[in-house]
């Protein structure tokens, strides 16, 4: 129990709380510094159980609730982070700061706009957002990811700039044909205001209906997120439904890390955080 305490003492200070840490993980820990002993035996996974939740009902103390997560010009707090626990919905400041860390990853060649500039661009046009660019060449990008919130969902318009293609990613499959549409005229103006006369003309759009769906009201961030990550770093969509418990995890410690894991195809069933 003694060393039990010590290990999530550590988890308690690297990630301001047990959200991101499945029992398995601790259980695989133990079995290393104990091999003598089978962890795994149901009994014992209980116990290791029972401590994890006792800790997590610690989100009182001084230390969860001073605990920060600084990344360029973000900061997230536990408030923040506990949106990715459970079915909560996702806010816009890990929307916003995951979304950098993925741009972050390949800067040359994606561009992330923050999750408010849609509704800017909606609401007032493109001279509403007209400056959001003045330092960057969109047209230079391989991916422009643009995160949608409307109402209560979050989805997705990724522009493949070389091949002026608009793509709408919505894990809940709904046809929001405005959307692409405002961002067409985006573009346009866009590229007039930018001189690049190649870019004027010749967008398409397009639905991908063949995505993970979610089968509930509270995933949609965590789907956005995820799709985001694969289209960037040019990976398949390889998760669904039953992988966001995971994915969630996955991604509150990466945001802890300041860094995305790179682990590929397994980056869906990952419970541990690569040494």
């Amino acid at each position: 129990i003694a060393m039990n305490t010590c290990m999530l003492n550590e988890f308690l200070h690297q990630y301001g709380s047990m959200i991101p840490i499945h029992v398995d993980e601790v259980v695989d820990k133990l079995q290393e510094i104990f091999p003598s002993k089978s962890f795994s035996e149901p009994h014992r996974k209980v116990v290791v159980q029972h401590l994890i939740q006792s800790y997590q009902r610690l989100s009182g103390t001084a230390m969860v609730r001073g605990f920060r997560v600084n990344y360029k010009r973000h900061t997230l707090t536990m408030d923040d982070l506990s949106t990715l626990y459970g079915q909560n919905w996702l806010n816009d400041q890990i929307m916003n700061m995951y979304g950098d860390m993925v741009m972050d990853t390949v800067p040359e060649e994606v561009h992330f706009f923050n999750s408010f500039f849609y509704d800017k661009l909606r609401t007032k046009g493109y001279d509403g957002v007209k400056r959001w660019t003045k330092n960057v060449n969109i047209f230079q990008k391989r991916l422009l990811l643009i995160p949608i919130h409307l109402e209560v969902h979050w989805s997705l318009v990724c522009v493949d700039v070389p091949q002026r293609a608009i793509t709408y990613f919505d894990s809940q499959r709904t046809l929001n044909r405005r959307c692409p549409k405002h961002i067409a005229k985006y573009l346009q103006a866009e590229a007039i205001k930018k001189e690049q006369k190649d870019f004027i003309t010749g967008w398409k759009g397009f639905f991908k209906m063949n995505v993970g769906r979610q089968n509930n009201d509270s995933d949609c961030g965590a789907f956005v997120l995820q799709y985001c990550k694969c289209l960037a770093l040019e990976q398949p969509f390889r998760f669904g439904q039953l992988d966001m418990p995971k994915l969630r995890r996955l991604m509150y410690k990466e945001l802890c890390h300041c860094k995305l894991s790179l682990l590929g195809e397994g980056h869906a069933s990952s419970e541990t955080w690569p040494a």
